[in-house]
């Protein structure tokens, strides 16, 4: 049931993402004259779109499945410590069956013109491009996305940090209680192709380019600090910390997710042409389908567990003191919690967020973070209206609010973000 909710808030975020953040783009001035323009505005002007007026409702509709088993949507508090609050019901799981094909039936007329079957057989670059050409996969949603982006260059830039990173999206619950995901962790390497194993030891934080106290190096979560250090007038230039990879600077996000999750058809596009802006906006509506898959599977295999418990207690003193740690597949990528507890008490708690892989600053040994790599060296049109970064950077849905951290302000000591 967690996996659910959280299958359902990821297909939420992937479609507003698409056509209420991304795709508005495609509609600037600067676009006009080019032949697909007024198919875009038809499909993707703000608030007025065809896909984004079916995109809201779609949207509306499948967060209905978190308030059924959460109680409402957002803030639901059904998760806790041993499991959830209750179980489901026959009657709540033909109702969330119900949403799910709805959301389906979308997903199927508007973004990707075809069945949902059809869609995820696709499975290498020759064979995508062959559909794409058909009708009336062509006037799809990601049709009009991918034929639009490509003819503005959009697969030529945003090439970035070329390792990918995810720990895995939902927890395999066939697996038993030993930890597993679905679909798998690893670090997959764009130019050999390897797919290495996910080892969380490796993760470290840097903060020499950030407004820290500092510290050589990077620092593993369980020994993180996070002392604000604000400095201006230095090298230093943000509150966002330098995540790294053992020495590798690392992409996350739904790209990520394809690639060390065994896509083929992301691998074969990603072999063809290198990361890029257009191949990351359009595995995350790939994504979609293969939650969407995932969900129906949910449900299914959900129907056979009525009555089994939903709460297992936790022994009386699990709390007291110790330490761990736990990754979940939010919507813009890999999230890890650090947890560290001395007599009943949190002693420190550190978070890794999916934007900070991406946007992190250079680190202690002067690595540029994923999006700088995307942008340097980037030629824009209108220096003043630089769309060009917009297009990359909104790409990987980015959430700075999650990023950075906080610090208050007062007349003397003015924090910014």
């Amino acid at each position: 049931m967690r996996n659910l909710c959280l299958m359902a808030e990821n297909v939420q975020s992937d479609l507003r993402q698409s056509f209420l953040f991304f795709t508005p783009d495609f509609v600037h001035a600067r676009y006009a004259g080019l032949p697909l323009f007024a198919d875009i505005e038809a499909a993707f002007a703000p608030l007025k779109g065809r896909v984004v007026r079916a995109t809201l409702a779609a949207s509306r509709k499948v967060v209905e499945l978190v308030a059924i088993f959460g109680g409402q949507w957002p803030h639901s508090s059904y998760m806790l410590p041993g499991g959830i609050t209750r179980g489901a019901t026959a009657r709540e799981l033909i109702d969330c069956q119900d949403i799910v094909d709805q959301v389906i039936r979308y997903y199927e007329d508007e973004v990707i013109g075809d069945s949902l079957d059809n869609w995820l057989a696709l499975d290498d670059a020759d064979a995508f491009f062959s559909w794409l050409d058909a009708a009336p996969h062509a006037a799809s949603a990601i049709g009009l996305l991918t034929r639009f982006a490509r003819r503005i260059g959009l697969q030529k830039t945003g090439i970035g940090a070329r390792h990918f990173l995810s720990a895995g999206a939902w927890h395999d619950p066939q697996h038993g209680p030993a930890p597993a995901s679905l679909p798998g962790a690893g670090i997959y390497h764009a130019d050999t192709g390897q797919l290495d194993p996910f080892d969380p030891a490796l993760i470290n934080e840097h903060v020499r380019h950030a407004w820290y106290r500092p510290y050589p190096g990077g620092l593993h979560p369980f020994a993180g600090e996070t002392v604000p250090d604000y400095q201006p007038d230095t090298d230093r230039y943000t509150w966002a910390k330098a995540p790294r990879y053992g020495e590798l600077v690392v992409e996350a996000g739904p790209l990520a997710e394809l690639l060390t999750g065994g896509d083929t058809l992301i691998r074969s596009l990603l072999a063809s042409e290198g990361p890029n802006t257009w191949l990351r906006q359009f595995a995350r509506l790939r994504r979609t389908g293969h939650t969407l898959h995932h969900m129906k599977q949910h449900l299914a295999d959900l129907a056979g567990q009525l009555g089994t418990p939903h709460y297992l207690p936790p022994p009386a003193d699990a709390f007291d003191n110790g330490e761990g740690y736990g990754f979940v597949q939010a919507a813009r990528g890999s999230l890890g919690h650090w947890i560290q507890v001395e007599d009943g008490r949190i002693s420190r708690y550190q978070i890794v967020t999916p934007t900070a892989w991406n946007a992190s600053p250079k680190d202690s040994a002067g690595r540029h973070g994923h999006w700088e790599q995307s942008v340097i060296g980037l030629e824009l049109a209108d220096p003043s209206d630089p769309i060009e970064i917009g297009h990359i950077v909104r790409a990987h849905d980015p959430c700075l609010v999650c990023t950075v951290h906080f610090v208050g302000r007062s007349e003397k000591h003015r924090y910014g973000v």
